[in-house]
């Protein structure tokens, strides 16, 4: 039988078993014990199989396990061709369960892997990931022109991706995040002006500033960590969230956004990795989708709205 396994770390790096790299992260050199389970039991690693490419393996300590690794396997399932998919989990003893859906799958991990329990924020923020190749088939939705022009481009970014967003009137729908290999906290590079909830000066002030530090810094580590999942895999994700975002560190208001996301991966001269986000609230997607049904002008409508 051909296996091929896999470890996820804690951080979200993906390690070969028993590898030089796997034992830096499980920090023993030289283990005289079982250093995979025990590494998946107690340190909060993942291991993943997969068996003559026909099916894979999740086995994984749900409790112990943090959100990077948990992004870094949803993110590996969302781009698997495997139609048939093994979690086992320990809970007061190991169990199993199968399933033949990739998002079921994805869906089962979140069920599983609690949200970490320092702030009492974290349930602010929900997501729920979507396949994104059902974008490329899909001609109404907004995010397809982008997502295509990715495909084209290899993920290599050059100023015709501006340029591109520009002419398709997108441009007030993106960020762009910088993220580089040995600072991995993203930084912004571009805001576009269609993100009426931010303060007018934000957009100036935040470039070359770290995602996190922003007026609501819960929100700000949390979706600093699919902005550095998409730029390790070089895939893209698609999401809808819901997230209720304090706009004003002084204030206890909440701002509620439900919103879908497209993030995409794009490699540069350099080291450093570029991650665009277009997003648009729900409800305003939903209507933009409705208006290309019926119009050819599809994307200056969405402009229109966004502005």
């Amino acid at each position: 039988m051909k296996r091929l396994t896999m470890m996820v770390t804690p951080d979200g790096q993906w390690v070969i078993e028993d590898s030089p790299d796997f034992l830096v992260a499980l920090g023993d050199a030289n283990p005289d014990y079982d250093s995979t389970a025990f590494a998946v039991k107690n340190l909060g690693f993942v291991k993943f199989q997969i068996l003559d490419n026909s099916i894979i393996e999740i086995e994984l300590h749900p409790r112990n396990v943090e959100l990077p690794a948990l992004l870094a396997v949803q993110q590996q399932l969302l781009s698997s061709q495997v139609k048939l998919f093994r979690i086992r989990y320990f809970d007061t003893s190991w169990r199993s369960e199968i399933t033949s859906s990739a998002e079921q799958a994805i869906s089962r991990l979140s069920a599983l892997c609690p949200s970490p329990a320092p702030s009492n924020s974290t349930e602010r923020f929900l997501v729920e990931a979507r396949d994104y190749s059902i974008l490329f088939g899909k001609e109404s939705s907004w995010l397809s022109p982008m997502l295509r022009k990715w495909r084209m481009s290899f993920g290599e970014f050059d100023p015709s991706v501006i340029s591109f967003a520009i002419e398709h009137q997108l441009l007030s729908r993106i960020m762009i995040f910088g993220v580089k290999p040995r600072r991995t906290d993203p930084v912004f590079r571009f805001i576009g002006d269609g993100f009426s909830f931010l303060h007018n000066d934000y957009s100036l002030m935040a470039i070359g500033e770290k995602v996190q530090n922003q007026p609501d810094k819960d929100y700000g580590g949390w979706v600093s960590e699919f902005y550095k999942s998409v730029a390790s895999t070089g895939q893209p994700r698609y999401d809808h969230i819901t997230a209720a975002i304090r706009l004003d560190a002084a204030q206890p208001n909440l701002f509620v956004a439900r919103y879908e996301r497209l993030l995409l991966p794009w490699k540069t001269p350099s080291d450093e990795v570029f991650v665009s986000m277009m997003s648009m609230r729900l409800g305003e997607a939903e209507d933009a989708e409705v208006d290309a049904a019926g119009s050819k002008d599809c994307l200056t409508s969405i402009s229109a709205k966004s502005a």
